[in-house]
């Protein structure tokens, strides 16, 4: 049977064949990568283990492609190194928290704590090396056509501080992430770095807020949420994410839509000055506009433009100034000029974006979920020698995996598309446009 694709990578695809929506296609117009009941894994360390990037994107999967089902497990465990560590050696944890979730993705990203903290060292390198050509031929062996992104490692922070050493400790994790890319080239295997698109964006946001800067990765090693979009961002782009949420044009004065991507728009009438419905088949990434790293991240980064664009234009208006509501409430007040050259909803407070914060919000417990049943009770319990405990087990895990699929079941019916109704008013010509937080 031929699998039914998703309506928004059709859509895509006709776009980016016929060559009128080029920021939504990438290189070779290669659809999305993961597919409609793909499973994935994602392995790694304590950064891995902070479930920041792995849950960011599995809520771009969710809320950007809602007709696709795909499973998302986080297996990080923090101090890991490619031997192990205290999850179990490499040649447990494989089995148990990659192997037996029968995955058809699985990314890995290790390195942080391989390096050791110090300069560069020959011993602890060859270690490495050998360690994760380990774990590729673990996967490869054992989970047969698994498609494997490799990750380099996410950066200490030289950017906003002075180094510890000469020549600092990422200059050491940059030479372990030309490891990891020289496998993956070898192999034939994906990668996608971590390192430079998070130490560029620092670079940035310390000329901007040196302050705040250094707020993006605290203690240097684990990012915030602010990090960790970025870091999301770089892996939805190797795997050909789309930028685009929704586009709608309408012509004021010709009282018409002239492009609708991922929208379905109708009713379109000139209650007040204009009004209409869209049915969008796709939500804005939920990033927390109101939170200094996050928004100073946003201007010193491409996560807007690359994937986070939910485009508004409204052509041939008059009045100076303008309120946008949307489900009767005010999302924010526009020129005639603004509204021409199209607003990024994206960036404002939606009813949408408000949707899928609740999505996110979900996932997060889901994954929650996941890690109680793994590392309190299957992994801390199953060495249990009480036959009470013994014969406990089964029952609470069989439990929390009800409450895990329940969860997922509700974010799943909660990203589905939703009408909202949207009216142009007149502003009272005092009221001031609103800055955007990154309007690229």
């Amino acid at each position: 049977m031929k699998q039914r694709l998703p309506r928004i990578f059709l859509i895509l695809s006709v776009a980016c064949s016929l060559g009128v929506f080029s920021n939504a296609c990438r290189a070779g117009d290669a659809p999305f990568f993961l597919k409609d009941g793909d499973r994935v894994v994602f392995y790694g360390d304590s950064i891995t283990a902070q479930r920041l990037y792995t849950t960011l994107t599995e809520t771009y999967v969710v809320t950007r492609f809602p007709l696709m089902k795909v499973d998302f497990i986080d297996s990080g465990w923090g101090g890991d190194k490619v031997s192990g560590g205290g999850g179990g050696v490499i040649d447990v944890r494989l089995p148990r928290d990659v192997f037996a979730h029968k995955p058809t993705v699985v990314t890995v990203m290790l390195g942080m704590n391989d390096a050791g903290y110090h300069s560069f060292d020959d011993t602890a390198f060859a270690a490495f090396s050998k360690g994760y050509t380990h774990i590729v031929d673990q996967l490869e062996s054992n989970l047969p056509g698994l498609r494997i992104t490799l990750i380099q490692s996410s950066p200490f922070d030289d950017a906003t501080r002075a180094p510890m050493f000469p020549g600092g400790y990422n200059a050491v994790l940059l030479r372990y992430g030309t490891f990891v890319q020289q496998l993956a080239a070898e192999r034939k295997l994906g990668v996608v770095d971590f390192n430079a698109p998070v130490v560029q964006a620092l670079e940035k946001a310390n000329v901007l807020d040196p302050a705040t800067a250094e707020k993006v990765i605290p203690d240097r090693v684990h990012p915030g949420s602010a990090g960790h979009l970025i870091m999301a961002e770089a892996l939805l782009r190797s795997w050909n994410a789309p930028a685009t949420v929704t586009t709608v044009e309408i012509d004021y004065p010709g009282k018409r839509v002239t492009q609708s991507l991922n929208s379905e728009v109708s009713d379109l009438n000139e209650a007040k000055i204009l009004a209409w419905t869209e049915l969008d088949q796709a939500l804005p990434m939920p990033v927390d506009l109101d939170d200094p790293a996050t928004n100073l991240i946003l201007r010193s980064s491409d996560f807007t433009a690359a994937l986070n664009q939910e485009l508004l234009t409204v052509k041939g208006l008059t009045n100076t100034n303008y309120t946008l509501t949307i489900d009767g409430t005010s999302v924010g007040n526009f020129t005639g000029a603004q509204l021409g050259g199209g607003i990024n909803l994206a960036l404002l407070h939606t009813p949408m974006a408000k949707q899928a914060k609740a999505v996110h919000e979900l996932i997060d417990k889901h994954n929650s979920l996941h890690e109680l049943r793994w590392r309190s009770i299957q992994v801390n319990l199953g060495q249990a020698k009480t036959e009470a405990l013994i014969n406990a087990m089964p029952p609470m895990l069989a439990g929390l995996d009800a409450e895990e699929a329940d969860v997922v079941g509700k974010l799943r019916a909660l990203a589905q598309p939703v009408p909202h109704h949207y009216e142009l008013l007149e502003a009272s010509p005092l009221q001031a446009a609103p800055a955007s937080p990154a309007a690229h």
